[in-house]
């Protein structure tokens, strides 16, 4: 077995805006395996600034990887564990050079085009008249959760988007899930979320920065907001830190970003442990190329869970690989078998 990997750099149609700046473009890693006539193909989707491996030694540590695939999946994510998004590649590329189709990793009626996943519309940060006018177009497409970025405009500003949302939809018809990406202080969060909660806020992710164990279990405790860890879950990867942080905090939900948490296996242990104390869950993509994003709509398409999911289509970059993912009525789709949505590749493999 042989392996390489590609560093490729994603463009934005539009730039992005979180309430860490805003970005334009986006380096991710393809991780290509060979084995007999057979080829895998996974995404290393590092997150600069936010992944826990967003290191020096990345690429060299690519390199090792594609030196050492003779010792087999296992003790490579073992001795992988700093590098979560090396997993979650090495875990998509292993699968894939086993299937007869690279890019069906995990065969179900998704991926034959006869179930959609439902998933939250994303309303980016931007100035008030930007969001309203994605609320709006989000909205129109059939979305019946939306999810809005909150923290870099005035607070104020934010307010009046969600008092327009409720003014014309009811909780029962618009769910709104809001993600402060960690951009309130431990001092004043609470006040905030109080503030927020005349909204009828389905969920609030991360309202503080990640790290700050104590004071997030206040908030979760007191906060009339059910209260979702996002950030809180990056670069724990031990799993008794895991179930400490579980046990400490106490959250209302969790987030699992498989390129941020050490891919399948890795969310796997964090589903297990949230499980045992009824703490649900559900999946969220970040800002993978389509490759990435289909592995991971697949895998959580089989783990059947109720809630909606933080999926897209990438239609985020001008540059993306083209596939057979699109998004109808609040849903994921998989268009499977349709002659013009085969997957294209920017990379010989």
């Amino acid at each position: 077995m042989t392996g390489r990997f590609i560093r490729y750099e994603l463009v934005f149609k539009e730039a992005a805006g979180t309430s860490r700046g805003v970005l334009n473009s986006k380096t991710t890693y393809f991780l290509i395996i060979r084995e007999g006539h057979k080829t895998g193909v996974g995404e290393c989707a590092l997150f600069k600034g936010l992944s826990a491996d967003d290191r020096e030694d990345y690429e060299s540590t690519l390199n090792w990887t594609c030196n050492h695939l003779d010792l087999g999946e296992k003790e490579l994510l073992e001795k992988l564990t700093e590098f979560p998004s090396i997993q979650f590649g090495l875990e998509q590329a292993f699968l894939s050079v086993r299937q007869p189709d690279k890019y069906e990793l995990f065969p179900s009626s998704f991926t034959a085009g006869k179930s959609g996943i439902p998933i939250n519309g994303l309303v980016w940060m931007g100035n008030k008249a930007f969001m309203e006018k994605q609320i709006r177009e989000k909205i129109e497409k059939g979305f019946d959760t939306i999810k809005l970025k909150i923290g870099a405009i005035d607070f104020d500003d934010e307010l009046d988007l969600l008092s327009s949302i409720r003014k014309n939809f009811s909780e029962k018809e618009i769910a709104l899930r809001l993600d402060a990406n960690g951009a309130f202080l431990a001092e004043n969060a609470l006040e905030k979320i109080k503030r927020l909660s005349e909204y009828k806020i389905h969920s609030l992710e991360q309202p503080i920065k990640a790290g700050q164990w104590q004071e997030m279990a206040i908030l979760c405790e007191k906060s009339p907001v059910p209260i979702a860890l996002d950030e809180e879950l990056i670069g724990v990867f031990d799993r008794h830190r895991k179930k400490a942080l579980l046990e400490c905090v106490n959250p209302q939900f969790i987030i699992l970003k498989p390129s941020l948490v050490g891919g399948f296996s890795g969310s796997m242990e964090w589903i297990a442990l949230a499980g045992v104390r009824n703490i649900p869950w559900w999946i969220t993509s970040a800002l993978e190329s389509n490759i990435g994003l289909n592995a991971i709509a697949q895998f959580t398409f089989t783990l059947n869970s109720p809630l909606p999911q933080g999926l897209g289509t990438g239609s985020l970059f001008t540059n993306n690989i083209r596939s057979p993912l699109l998004v109808n009525r609040g849903k994921l789709y998989y268009r499977a078998m349709e002659e013009n949505y085969a997957w294209e590749e920017p990379f010989p493999v």
